[in-house]
């Protein structure tokens, strides 16, 4: 099974923004500065999206490329698939996610519901009302 990686969706604010650019090409690129040491395990895993202190989404991870000013790119398939939100406190950078611990996708046609606010999944959460 592969690794996958959580990561705060910080500039798009929703999950209709983030679905825009991710999915508005062949490809979704993301930029970060070091290279995950478990990156190989994680093509084919997800990178799931934190918005709001809660996971909402996920994109398939494509590739990991070196760029000229020694930053990575990081591929991700042009599809955002929503999964059932998850409590998930803020973070810099990425934090690893075991296959086992990654919350299930959302089935096709499946409501996500009214979005409720991050604090108030977080809470739910440690009543074991999740």
């Amino acid at each position: 099974m592969p690794l996958h990686m959580t990561k705060i969706a910080y500039r798009s604010g929703s999950v209709e923004n983030l679905r825009r650019w991710v999915e508005q090409g062949s490809e979704a690129l993301m930029t970060t500065r070091y290279l995950p040491k478990r990156h190989e395990e994680m093509i084919g895993g997800s990178l799931y999206w934190i918005i709001e202190h809660a996971i909402v989404a996920r994109s398939e991870i494509l590739r990991f490329e070196q760029r000229e000013d020694g930053r990575w790119t990081i591929a991700l398939a042009p599809k955002l698939i929503l999964v059932r939100p998850r409590a998930k406190r803020a973070h810099q950078g990425w934090r690893y996610l075991e296959d086992r611990d990654a919350p299930r996708d959302l089935a096709e046609g499946e409501p996500a519901g009214d979005a409720l606010p991050g604090r108030l999944i977080r809470k739910l959460a440690s009543l074991g009302l999740d």
